[in-house]
Formats: C-alpha cells, sequence, structure tokens
C-alpha cells in the first residue's frame, strides 16, 4: 500500500509532482510545477468511464489495464528521469485508481513515492477556500489610472527586493480592455488562474507590500475570485496620474505592430454600439491608414475616459506621477515606507 499525504506547500519544491490524470484534465488546470504523465489518454478516460456506468467496476478496470500496461514501463522512465533524485508525489483527480496504479509501479522499482490524499479535488478546494475569506499577513497596494497610464509597465519594473509584485493581467493574459487580449495568446481556465494566483500569493514573502494593478471583477473572460476584489477595494489605493500625450504615446508603443491591424479591427467592432456611428467611422478610418497614435488619442477621449472611472467613488490613499517610473518609484516608496 502506497503511503498518503495531504497537501503542504512544502511538497511543491521537495517532491516531483506527477499528474496522472489525461491530458485535457492536466490543461485545465494542475498543480504548480506538476508534469503530466496520463495513465490513460483523453479518448480511453471515456472509454472506462462510460464502461463503467453501464457495466461496473470490474470490466473497466480490466478494459484499463488492457489499455495501459504495455505502458508501465515508460511511464516509470519518464518519472524517474524527471524525478532526477527526488522523491514523487503522484495525485490524479480524487486520489484513487490512477495516481495508485502509478505509485504502485514506482514503490515496486523501489523508487520513494507518496500519494496526495484526495487528490487534485482536495488541492482545488483549498485554493477556492483562499479566495473565499483572503486575509493577508502583509500590506496589498493597487495601483489605479487611466487606460494607457504606464500602469502595468511600471509595476513590472518595481525592485522586487522591496515589493511583491503581482501582475494580474500577465496571469489573466488579457489587459482588462478593448483591446487587452491583443498578442497574449488566448486566456487560461478560471481554474488555471485561481491556481497561479493562489500561488503567487503563498510565495510572496511577509516583509514586503504587495503590489497590483487596480482591475475591474472581470479580467477578460475571468473574474477575480473570491472576495479579492473586495480585499483591494480595502486595500491601499494609489491613483497614477499621468499626460493624455504620453498616454498616447504609450498606447501607440504598445499596439503599433502589423499583426495587429486586424485584430484590432475586431475589436472595434465589438464596442461600435457603444462607440456609436460616426465616432466609430471615424477610428475606423485612423485605423485603415494605419494612424495609431490618432486611434489612442481617439480611443482616450472618446471611449476609455468615458467608461472608465467616470465617477469614482473613492479617495487614493495617495497620487502618484507616471510621467516617469523612476520618480514614481521614489514616491511609491515613501507611501510604502520601504
Amino acid at each position: 500500500m502506497v503511503h498518503t499525504v495531504p497537501f503542504d506547500p512544502s511538497l511543491l519544491t521537495s517532491h516531483l509532482l506527477v499528474d496522472a490524470r489525461t491530458p485535457l484534465e492536466f490543461a485545465e488546470d494542475h498543480l504548480p510545477g506538476a508534469i503530466n504523465v496520463p495513465i490513460l489518454t483523453n479518448p480511453e478516460r471515456v472509454e472506462i468511464g462510460t464502461l463503467y456506468k453501464q457495466q461496473g467496476p470490474q470490466l473497466a478496470r480490466l478494459r484499463g489495464l488492457e489499455l495501459t500496461c504495455h505502458r508501465f514501463p515508460a511511464i516509470v522512465a519518464t518519472i524517474i528521469e524527471a524525478a532526477q533524485g527526488r522523491p514523487v508525489l503522484v495525485y490524479c483527480w480524487r486520489g484513487g485508481l490512477r495516481s495508485e496504479s502509478i505509485a504502485l509501479l514506482l514503490q515496486m522499482t523501489g523508487y520513494p513515492v507518496v500519494k496526495l490524499q484526495g487528490g487534485y479535488k482536495a488541492f482545488r478546494s483549498l485554493v477556492t477556500g483562499f479566495f473565499e475569506s483572503v486575509s493577508l499577513p502583509v500590506q496589498l497596494v493597487v495601483l489605479h489610472g487611466m487606460t494607457g497610464s504606464g500602469k502595468t509597465e511600471f509595476l513590472l519594473q518595481l525592485p522586487r527586493e522591496k515589493y511583491t509584485v503581482i501582475d494580474l493581467e500577465g496571469l489573466a493574459r488579457h489587459r482588462g480592455s478593448a483591446f487587452g487580449s491583443l498578442g497574449l495568446g488566448g486566456q487560461p481556465s478560471q481554474k488555471r488562474f485561481e491556481t497561479q494566483l493562489w500561488d503567487a500569493f503563498r510565495r510572496a514573502p511577509v516583509d514586503r507590500p504587495i503590489v497590483v494593478e487596480g482591475e475591474s471583477q472581470r479580467i477578460g473572460r475571468l473574474t477575480l475570485p473570491g472576495n479579492l476584489y473586495g480585499v483591494m477595494a480595502e486595500s491601499t489605493k494609489i491613483w497614477c496620474e499621468v499626460s493624455v500625450a504620453t498616454r498616447v504615446k504609450r498606447l501607440a508603443a504598445e499596439y503599433a505592430r502589423e499583426e495587429y491591424r486586424q485584430p484590432m479591427v475586431e475589436a472595434l467592432e465589438r464596442i461600435k454600439k457603444k462607440l456609436g456611428g460616426e465616432q466609430y467611422a471615424e477610428l475606423l478610418q485612423q485605423l485603415e491608414v494605419w494612424d495609431v497614435e490618432g486611434l489612442a488619442q481617439g480611443l482616450i477621449e472618446q471611449y476609455y475616459d468615458k467608461l472608465y472611472y467616470r465617477v469614482r467613488k473613492w479617495e487614493p490613499q495617495a497620487v502618484i506621477s507616471l510621467e516617469d517610473y523612476a520618480a514614481a518609484e521614489r514616491e511609491l516608496a515613501t507611501v510604502c515606507n520601504v
């Protein structure tokens, strides 16, 4: 019998984590740092599940053995090579037969292995529980400002020895605006986003503030989990000021790429009703002649500044200027006492 252990964050560094689920399950979400060594393929899992429901567990397990036994040597070899001497932690959906099978194979070879109690499902409960009642031991600082202010760029250049930076937009692979998905690839699943976000908070040192960018409840098609949005609303809020001219230059520099041209046309079409026909036509014309600065100026004046922060119902604890990032960092350090 393989020894079973409850999840502990220390396992993420002390063990090689092996996810025995299918590639589809792994792609949706997995424990941080885990590798996927599936015992069943995606279609095979469907077949076994159907057989289990229709004819019972014994026939399903016999069919599973028939499908997988020839893979056992390769599975063991793959895991031992990846482990590089570390002990192995194996998990599947609920800590059942799939993880048990791989763990037994490793155990028979004499390789140190344990199985995760409750499998991925138990880990998922831990993540959702964290966000249901977020409680941070350090100061949370949220940078707010208008679109094009350079908040993300400023955030990412903050010194890590002074701040923990969590890039919500980077994790969500979306800038949180009408053109927010350009060049960032598809967004992860909601579960994957939450796991990566949990891991970022988990790794945050307790001797420095956490800095994030202010977001709405949704970032693209993803949602800030649990009560995180409410916690951000009660945190140290900093308003980032910057001139319209600088915002235009920063937006143009970010989006003036030929491969963005058609996606920008499509994004503009999606906000056509909010813009109105005349304003939409003007912006489309600027896009067609590739006047990216003109387009950025028009979007700021006719869309972004009307839509976002139209009525700010809160007062920031501080206001800093992002015209110069080095000066802004000094202002931020004063606010955060770092």
